[in-house]
């Protein structure tokens, strides 16, 4: 049975992509220079893992709730605590937490131990420990590293498969990505942790993919119109991939939206990164990645393509 609403995603388009690229470019160009102007201005809102704070190991008779600790610190007065079980050990789990403003790190912990105690009398603090700004800053140092080098990393592949001007402008648009991102996070004042990174990571990988879908029907299109000229084969390419990308892109948004109808406040911060990833990853691959192609040029291959036919290697 096919899913009914298929029928609606027109087959065959003739929109005019690039002729929009100069007012898609303007568009671009005003978020970029707001999201650095929020950046600047206002910064990210640095969780825990980027600040430091304090941490306690418990240990309880029973296995360890996140729902119960979570909502028990926040009737304690400590908001954003994080709550990490240990797998191999169900009963403990590892609370990470900022002093409240003007309160010792020592006072802090005293203040939540005791309070901890008293809602839950079978839990016991095995460990106290304190992480300060210093080790924080280099945890945060190597977190943008790793985006560093993910995207040296799709820069090479890029360049590999398809060519310099390629993979140049894959990688121009995916850092349009990252920006416009990073200044979401600023604006709303979403909480920015080690699990962001792990979003943005996931942004870097789906824009990727679509800047690879988008060049190999590009390049085939090439092949095949050697020549028609390359702004309408452009247009001709993503008129071709458009259905496809409505479907992938809608597939992925109804299930983050179910995970961020219902994963709560913990998975909050992750959802809407991804989800404000793949939008902009999409429209990075139409109106960044390909004017850069544009204005670049390329060179276009001396083979001819070979249509597929579909069943024709099961034939004798």
């Amino acid at each position: 049975m096919r899913w009914p609403l298929i029928r609606y995603i027109p087959r065959s388009t003739h929109y005019q992509f690039v002729r929009w690229a100069p007012v898609a470019a303007i568009f671009s160009a005003v978020l970029i220079v707001g999201s650095i102007a929020s950046l600047f201005i206002q910064g990210l809102n640095l969780g825990i893992d980027f600040k430091g704070g304090n941490a306690l190991e418990i240990v309880r008779a029973q296995a360890v709730s996140q729902s119960e600790l979570r909502t028990a610190m926040d009737q304690i007065g400590v908001h954003d605590a994080q709550v990490q079980p240990f797998t191999s050990q169900p009963n403990s789990a590892m609370i990470k937490f900022l002093p409240a403003k003007g309160e010792s790190p020592s006072a802090a912990s005293a203040h939540v131990e005791a309070e901890l105690v008293k809602r839950f009398p079978d839990l016991k603090v095995t460990s106290r420990s304190q992480v300060g700004a210093k080790v924080s800053g280099e945890l945060l140092l190597s977190g943008f590293k790793a985006l560093a080098v993910a995207l040296l990393l799709t820069l090479g592949y890029i360049w590999f498969r398809f060519g310099l001007s390629y993979g140049t402008g894959a990688v121009v648009a995916v850092i349009h990505d990252i920006v416009l991102t990073l200044g979401l996070l600023s604006v709303v004042h979403i909480e920015f942790s080690m699990t962001e990174i792990a979003a943005l990571l996931t942004v870097i990988g789906y824009s990727m993919n679509e800047k690879v879908i988008t060049f190999d029907r590009l390049k085939e299109n090439l092949r095949k119109y050697k020549t028609t000229p390359l702004r309408d084969i452009i247009d001709l390419s993503e008129n071709e991939r458009l259905s496809r990308t409505i479907i992938t892109g809608t597939t992925a948004l109804l299930a983050l939206g179910g995970t961020m109808a219902f994963g709560g406040p913990v998975l909050f911060p992750l959802v809407t990164t991804m989800i404000f990833g793949i939008v902009i990853g999409t429209y990075s691959s139409i109106y960044i990645a390909l004017p850069m192609i544009l204005i670049w040029g390329v060179k276009r291959g001396d083979e001819e393509a070979t249509p597929i036919k579909l069943g024709a290697a099961s034939r004798p």
